[in-house]
This record gives C-alpha cells, structure tokens and sequence, in this order.
C-alpha cells in the first residue's frame, strides 16, 4: 500500500494542474471521464508484481522516477536537425512531439471524402460528437492502472474516421517522436480510431526515440471496426534503451468485422505491450501476430487478452521472440470465451530463440472457456538456432555471421509473411532486417556447448 500510495502522489500535482488547462475541461462528459479515471488509478497504484497480470514485469523503476509533462509547443517542431522522414507511400502521416501534434512537420496528402485523420486535441476543442460517443467508452480503466492513468491525461493523440463503404489502400502512420529533455518526460497519447461499416483501412502507430533522455509513454489506442470492415494495425517501437512504453490497444469488433494486430518491437529498456479485442458480433475474425526482438538488458512483456463474446468468431495469435544477452521476454496470452459464444475457433502459438545462456522467457498461454462448443488449442516452444542447419550453410561457403542471419531471418519471417503486402509490410520488414542484421554484427552468440552437446531443441509448454 505504501508504494502504491507514492506512486500515485508523484502524479497527483501534475494532474491537478493539467485537468484545470487541459482542452475540454469546460465539457462535463470528458472532465468526469479524467476525475473518474484518476480516481481510479489511485485506487489501483502502480501494478506489482504480485499482480498475476504483471508478475513477470517489474516496473520499479518507473514508480521510483518523477515524471514530468511537457509544457509549450512541441520543441522538435523547430528543430531542423532531426525533422523524421516521411514514408512514401502513406495516404497521411501525423507527427506527435513528446505527446503534442506537430503540424509543421505532419502530412495529410488528399484524402478522399469521408476520410477524417487530425489530432484529438483539436477535435475535442471542436466539440466532435463521435468523440464524445466513443472516447473511453472501450478501455478498460477500472482493471488496469496504466490505462486509468492515460484516461486521466487524454488531451491530444489520433482521431481517425474512416465512413461505410470506403476503401483506403494506402496505409496512415501515427509517428510518436520523444526528445531527450533535462528532466524524466511522460506523455500518454490517445488514439481514437472510427472504420465504419464495409469500410478498409490501415493503420501505423510507431515510436522512436531522439537522445537519451528518460522517457515514460504510455499510449492507448481504442479502435472500433465496424459491420464486415477490414482492418489492420500495426504497433511498431524503437525507442532507446532508457525509454518505458506501456501501450495498449482495445479493439472493439463488431458482427462479421476482420481485424489483424501486427505488433514488432525492437527498442526500449522496458516494454509492455497489451492487446485487448474483443470480439462483440458473430462472425469476428482476428489475427493478433506479433514479433519482439530483445538484447542487452531489454525487458519486452507481450500481454494479449482476447475475448470472444458471439457465436461463430475465430481469433489466431501468432508471437516470435527472438532474445540474446540478457534480453527477457513475456508472452501472456489469455483467451477467454463466454458462455454465449459458441462455435469459437481460437488457436495460440508462441515460439521463441534464445541465442545466450542469460536470455530469458517467461511464456503462460492460458484459456477460459464458458461455453461448450468450441475449437480451442494454445502452445509454446523454447529453442536455439539449430546446429546443424547452422553447420549446413556453413558447409555451403556462407560465413558465420550471415548463416545465423539467414536463421535469425526465417524465423522473423513467419511473422512478416502473415502481413498484408504493401507499404505498412514492406516498412516492417526493412526495419526488422536491419535491426537482425546489426545484431548479427554486434554479437556472435553460443549456439550450444563444446561438439553440439547439450544444445537445446525446441521445447513444447503448455
């Protein structure tokens, strides 16, 4: 209770100050929406590890460090030296600075009629009702500290509307910059994400990182996918190694909705990634594919909690880890299927590499299930690189370094061949090479003992 209790005062004078400025706070619904959600993160504190939740993610460190807001404009809005590269390719493109939209450097090419992307600051000011219908309406605040905690400082993020019927190819990015600042900086971006009915988008949420300052993000995103829309997601973070990022995305699936949640983390010091659809009509399909690649003293914690809750609803996760040096990884994928949704087809894999003997995974696949016909199965596997597919691409003149690339590869691949082809795919996939082969590099890793022996093999859990 005591840590609890200083956890939430280091940020009680930041949230008196901000709910008395913040944009809305002359709007009854959003000024309850903040108080409630604060009022419950106090409740709460700081999640422990005596949380099942978070029993393998030890987030000390952030209840010990005194996190700041920013205040004025976004700095990096100014500073030419830095200025992120837009993708080519994107239908839009917006730029949030430690947490602030930064127009100057956004792009919002010609959308078509019916297509809404801007800042919800800015749609908040202007009174949106599809953002008082839907904002917080899908998050759960009460169960989780973090997602109370961002509630109580939603201000500025993404507001996307995407009308029936309409058909948007080219993929919008959300770019998420922090900047090395004098004092530990916390922003909590929220995402307000609207496809309606028959309608297809995608949608890229990245973070990155300038400098090395402390830095707290903590985002959530709330994406509701309309009647037979087609929808993807893609969660990418490569922040430093002194950055925290608590992210969360809710989906909310509606009758004959298909959704997929690519997921591929490659930065931080700690990470914790939450993925929460709830499949709400019959018929919901949902892929939630990830891949995480971890070294140094990285702590990447996957936490997938999905909820059929109608008939005839299938999901698939699929997460790759990849950890090496004293990297630890958590895999938490938790299925549950209430009583109404019979006929749920819902299948779970996770597989991971450990490339040293100080790399470490924590991997529970857990089910729930109410109702009694169903089709549900879940499994993982812990491994090496084998030896022998190492010593046949040696065999075959390839060095050292690339042969383990090669491996390291494949295995990323099953992650990056379940995307869809296109822009968002084809970003991913550069990242993730560039990323395996600097590793490569960097660190040749023990493959098993003297002569092979004693090197593990893929071991089944669960």
């Amino acid at each position: 209770m005591t840590t609890a209790i200083q956890s939430v005062g280091s940020y009680l004078e930041a949230f008196v100050e901000f709910s008395s400025s913040a944009v809305g706070h002359d709007w009854g619904w959003l000024r309850s929406l903040r108080e409630e959600a604060f009022a419950r993160f106090s409740e709460l504190g700081l999640p422990t590890t005596h949380n099942e939740d978070w029993r393998f993610t030890n987030i000390a460190e952030i209840a010990r460090t005194n996190f700041s807001l920013p205040h004025g404009a976004p700095s990096g809005a100014r500073d030419a030296e830095w200025r992120p590269s837009l993708l080519d390719g994107a239908a839009a493109q917006l730029v949030f600075v430690n947490g602030q939209f930064a127009p100057a450097i956004s792009s919002r090419a010609e959308l078509p009629a019916g297509v809404t992307v801007s800042s919800l600051k800015q749609e908040i000011g202007n009174g949106s009702k599809l953002v008082a219908s839907h904002l917080g309406r899908y998050l759960d605040s009460r169960r989780d500290a973090f997602c109370a905690l961002n509630t109580a400082f939603t201000e500025d993020g993404a507001f996307i509307h995407i009308a029936p019927g309409i058909v948007l190819e080219a993929p919008i990015r959300l770019l998420f910059v922090s900047t090395e600042t004098d004092s530990p900086l916390m922003m909590h971006p929220r995402n307000l994400v609207l496809i309606e009915r028959e309608a297809q988008a995608q949608i890229m949420e990245e973070y990155v990182s300038v400098g090395r300052g402390t830095v707290l993000a903590n985002s959530a995103t709330e994406l509701v996918a309309g009647e037979s829309s087609t929808v993807s997601h893609y969660m990418i973070e490569r922040e430093h190694e002194k950055a925290f990022n608590i992210s969360t995305l809710r989906i909310q699936q509606e009758r004959s909705a298909n959704v997929a949640s690519h997921s591929v983390l490659l930065g931080g010091g700690l990470v914790r990634n939450n993925i929460h659809p709830v499949l709400a009509g019959e018929g919901g399909e949902c892929l939630i594919n990830g891949l995480f690649i971890g070294s140094g003293r990285q702590h990447l914690d996957n936490y997938m909690y999905v909820e059929h809750a109608s008939p005839h609803s299938s999901s698939r996760q699929f997460y790759n880890g990849i950890l090496d040096e004293a990297a630890h990884g958590v895999f938490h994928g938790r299925i549950v299927v209430h009583k109404d949704a019979q006929k749920t087809d819902a299948k779970q894999t996770n597989r991971n590499l450990l490339l040293s003997d100080d790399a470490q995974i924590d991997t529970k696949p857990q089910l729930e299930i109410y109702a009694d016909d169903v089709k549900c199965t879940h499994g993982a596997t812990i491994g090496q690189l084998e030896e022998n597919a190492l010593f046949y691409l040696r065999s075959r003149g390839i060095d050292e370094v690339s042969a383990r690339s090669l491996l390291l590869a494949a295995f990323a691949h099953e992650c990056v061949d379940r995307m869809r082809p296109g822009t968002a795919r084809s970003y991913a996939e550069h990242l993730i090479e560039a990323h395996l082969s600097s590793m490569a590099h960097r660190r040749q890793p023990q493959l098993g003992r003297k002569g092979g022996q004693g090197a593990r093999n893929w071991e089944e859990v669960g």
